[in-house]
C-alpha cells in the first residue's frame, strides 16, 4: 500500500483536531507558564518572593501534584466518555483558574499543597476530552502526523509560556505569573463553547450511573501485555520528570551561564538575572523551542519506523543527554544536552501516545488515554520523592555552604544556623580566601569540586536506562505475536 503524502494526511484531520489543538495550546500556556517558576518559587526564601520551602518539601508536593493528575484520567476519561466532552472541558478549566489563583496567594506548604492539587486535578480532566479529541479526529493512516503535530502544539504553549513569564516575573515577582495563567485559563471558554463541536458517540449510549462508570472503566484495564508496557515506561517517566522539576534549581544554584547571556540577553533582557545569568526557566525552554523547531520533520521520519522501534531508539537518546545536562555547571554545555533531550522526546514521547491511541478501542478512546497517564503518575510521583530528598542531601549548594563555613572557615554552627538562606553565599565569600573575600562564580566552584553534585543525575540516568533495555527486551519478546492489547488493531 502506497504511503500517503504528509500533506494530504494533515488535510484529512477534521476541524475539531485543530479546535482540540487550539485549547491545549491556550491550556499549556497556562501551565507551563505556571511550572516553569515554580521550582524557584517554591524554595525560594520569603524575603525573595518565594514560599520558603525545603526542596523534599517540595518534592512531596509534586509528588501528591503528580498523582492527581495522573491518575483521575482514569476515572474522568470514563466521565468523558459519558457525560460529554464539553462539559468536562467547562469543568476543567474552573478547577484550573482557581487553582492557579490559590498559588498566587498561597502561604507555606498546606497552601502549596491546596493549590497545587486544585490545578492537578482541573488538568486530570482536561486531559481525556483533548486526548480523545485527537484519537477520534485522525485515522490508522494520519495517526502519527496527527499526534505530532498535536506534540507540536502542546510545545508551542510550552515555549512561549516560560518566556512569558520569565518577563512578568522579573527577579522575584512569581504571584503575577499565576494570576496571568488564571487568565489564559478563563480565556480558553472561547474556543469551548463557539468553536469545538461534541464528537459523536460511538457505539450504544446505555445511561450508566457515576458508579458503574468508575466500575467499567477499572475493568477494562486488564490487558498483561499492555500493563507491563506501561509499567516500563513509568521508569523512562522517573526520569524524564526532574529535568522539568529539579534541574531549574540545578541551573540556578550551579550553572555559570554567563557564557551564553549575552545570546540571550540581545534576544530579550528580561530573560536575564542582575547577576549576569540566564534565567533558568528559560535554558529549560530550549526543549521546547527545539520540539517547535523540529517535530513536524521529526514525526515525518519516525512514522517511517515501527513504533516501538523509535520509541526506544527516542527513550537512549534521551537517557544519554538527560545525564549530560547534570554533569556539567558550564552553560553551553549544558543547553545543548538539553537540545538533544529534546530530539530524544520528540522521537518517543508521541510514539507512546500514538500507540495508546491505536490500541483503544473507537468507543473508550478516552478512557484508554486516561490509562496513557498510569507512567506518568509512577514516574513523575516517585520521581520527586525521591529526587528532593536527594538534592537536599547531594545537591543543595546552600547546605553545602554552610558546611563549608563550619568545616572550613571556622564558623560556629549555631551562628551558620542563624544566617537566613538569601544570605548563605554572601556571608560565603565574604569570608574566603583568609577574610579578602571571593565572588560567588569562585565560591560555587569550590563547592561544586567538593561534592560533585552531578552524580544526581547518574543516578537518575541509571534508572531511565534500566527502563530502556528492559524496553528492548520487552519488544524483542513481543514483535513477532503483537503488542496491542486490541487485536484487532494488532
Amino acid at each position: 500500500m502506497a504511503k500517503v503524502s504528509a500533506l494530504k494526511q494533515i488535510r484529512g484531520l477534521k476541524p475539531n483536531f485543530w479546535f482540540a489543538n487550539w485549547m491545549e495550546a491556550n491550556e499549556r500556556l497556562a501551565f507551563f507558564g505556571a511550572r516553569a517558576i515554580l521550582p524557584l518559587y517554591m524554595v525560594y526564601a520569603g524575603a525573595d518572593g518565594g514560599l520558603g520551602l525545603s526542596f523534599t518539601q517540595k518534592g512531596v508536593i509534586l509528588s501528591i501534584w503528580a498523582w492527581v493528575q495522573c491518575l483521575v484520567p482514569m476515572i474522568s476519561g470514563g466521565f468523558t466518555d459519558q457525560y460529554g466532552y464539553k462539559k468536562s472541558l467547562y469543568v476543567a478549566y474552573s478547577i484550573n483558574i482557581l487553582g492557579y489563583l490559590a498559588f498566587a496567594f498561597a502561604t507555606g506548604f498546606w497552601g502549596a499543597l491546596g493549590a497545587a492539587c486544585l490545578i492537578g486535578l482541573g488538568t486530570a480532566i482536561f486531559k481525556p476530552p483533548v486526548q480523545g479529541t485527537i484519537a477520534k479526529a485522525s485515522t490508522d493512516e494520519n495517526s502519527s502526523i496527527a499526534w505530532g503535530i498535536f506534540y507540536w502544539m502542546v510545545n508551542v504553549g510550552g515555549f512561549l509560556a516560560p518566556m512569558m513569564a520569565a518577563i512578568l516575573r522579573g527577579e522575584t515577582n512569581f504571584k503575577l505569573v499565576f494570576i496571568c495563567a488564571a487568565g489564559v485559563t478563563a480565556f480558553n471558554f472561547i474556543p469551548a463553547i463557539f468553536f469545538y463541536r461534541e464528537p459523536e458517540k460511538v457505539g450504544p449510549s446505555k445511561y450508566k450511573s457515576p458508579r458503574e462508570t468508575i466500575i467499567t472503566t477499572i475493568a477494562n484495564l486488564k490487558d498483561k501485555n499492555f500493563l507491563i508496557f506501561l509499567g516500563i515506561f513509568s521508569g523512562f517517566w522517573f526520569m524524564f520528570m526532574p529535568l522539568w522539576d529539579l534541574l531549574p534549581n540545578f541551573i540556578d544554584e550551579w550553572v555559570n551561564s554567563k557564557d551564553i547571556a549575552p545570546l540571550f540577553g540581545a534576544l530579550n533582557s528580561g530573560w536575564l538575572l542582575e547577576s549576569g545569568y540566564v534565567k533558568p526557566e528559560i535554558l529549560i525552554n530550549i526543549d521546547s523551542f527545539a520540539i517547535i523547531l523540529l517535530m513536524i520533520p521529526v514525526a515525518w521520519l519516525t512514522g517511517k519506523f515501527h513504533p516501538m522501534v523509535a520509541l526506544i531508539g527516542g527513550m537512549l537518546v534521551s537517557v544519554v543527554a538527560f545525564v549530560g545536562t547534570g554533569a556539567t555547571s558550564i552553560g553551553m554545555i549544558c543547553a545543548l544536552a538539553i537540545f538533544i533531550f529534546a530530539i530524544g522526546e520528540m522521537m518517543c514521547s508521541p510514539k507512546f501516545s500514538e500507540y495508546i491511541g491505536l490500541t483503544a478501542p473507537p468507543d473508550k478512546k478516552a478512557i484508554y488515554m486516561g490509562y496513557s497517564n498510569i507512567p506518568f503518575a509512577i514516574g513523575w510521583g516517585l520521581s520527586n520523592q525521591l529526587s528532593g530528598p536527594l538534592y537536599e542531601h547531594l545537591g543543595s549548594k546552600i547546605r553545602f555552604a554552610r558546611e563549608y563555613l563550619t568545616d572550613q572557615l571556622g564558623m560556629a554552627a549555631a551562628e551558620v544556623a542563624k544566617i537566613p538562606n538569601e544570605r548563605v553565599m554572601e556571608t560565603m565569600t565574604a569570608m574566603m580566601n583568609n577574610g579578602q573575600g571571593a565572588n560567588v562564580d569562585e565560591a560555587t566552584k569550590v563547592l561544586w569540586n567538593l561534592h560533585h553534585p552531578w552524580i544526581i543525575w547518574v543516578i537518575l540516568g541509571a534508572v531511565g536506562m534500566i527502563s530502556t533495555l528492559s524496553m528492548i527486551g520487552y519488544y524483542m519478546k513481543t514483535k513477532k505475536t503483537g503488542i496491542s492489547s486490541n487485536p484487532q488493531a494488532a
